[in-house]
């Protein structure tokens, strides 16, 4: 189940919604407000760790 992020145009929540293949994405709504403006947002994920100029691809070990 992909986890989506919304905004509602409405009152302006942020929050997350788990749906299923079978699920209807128009049919989300704002949990705070109940409002069916919501847009979904492309969401970044994080990443742990600091980088030191090196790439992190480099200690899995050799390309082909």
């Amino acid at each position: 189940m992909p986890l989506y992020e919304y905004h509602c145009q409405e009152c302006g929540e942020r929050f997350e919604k788990l749906l299923r293949m079978s699920d209807d994405a128009k049919a989300v709504r704002c949990p705070a407000c109940a409002g069916a403006s919501v847009e979904r947002l492309l969401s970044s994920f994080a990443t742990s760790g600091k980088q030191s100029g090196a790439s992190s691809a480099a200690s899995c070990g050799p390309v082909g």
